[in-house]
């Protein structure tokens, strides 16, 4: 029985039936690798998931669009990089771990995983108002 507002995503298990997958679980399944690499704070997200998070609602959609066909499956992902991080090593990890990750729980080939860096984020709020000044010295004129 399908239901109308979910888009099957299915995978054939065997000559008894399929298996379908809702786009919500593809997408809290992305949700929750991405938050497990170094250097990404937490996931973005828009207005709608703002208000969630005012009503203390755990929302592990958040942050993360999904496109999901028969047998294959696309990911757009915006995060938050802690400050000192190398963007594009954090970027990379994401891209590796949601596929790893969708592809080993569900067997959907991940055709693409899209991170978005929406925000670098600091471990101390008074920080970002601060960010050290690195001295730099003059070099001396050689004449």
């Amino acid at each position: 029985m399908e239901n109308e507002t979910m888009v099957p995503t299915d995978v054939q298990v065997n000559e008894n039936g399929k298996v379908c997958f809702a786009p919500d679980v593809i997408a809290t399944i992305a949700n929750l690798a991405a938050s497990e690499v170094e250097g990404v704070t937490g996931l973005g997200g828009g207005f709608a998931d703002s208000i969630t998070g005012i009503l203390n609602k755990k929302n592990f959609t958040k942050g993360v669009r999904v496109e999901v066909g028969n047998e294959e499956a696309a990911v757009d992902i915006s995060i938050n990089v802690k400050y000192g991080s190398k963007i594009q090593n954090v970027s990379v990890g994401v891209q590796n771990e949601v596929k790893k990750a969708i592809e080993t729980m569900t067997g959907l080939r991940v055709v693409e995983v899209n991170v978005y860096v929406q925000s670098v984020t600091f471990d101390n709020p008074e920080k970002a108002d601060k960010v050290e000044k690195k001295k730099v010295e003059p070099e001396p004129r050689v004449k």
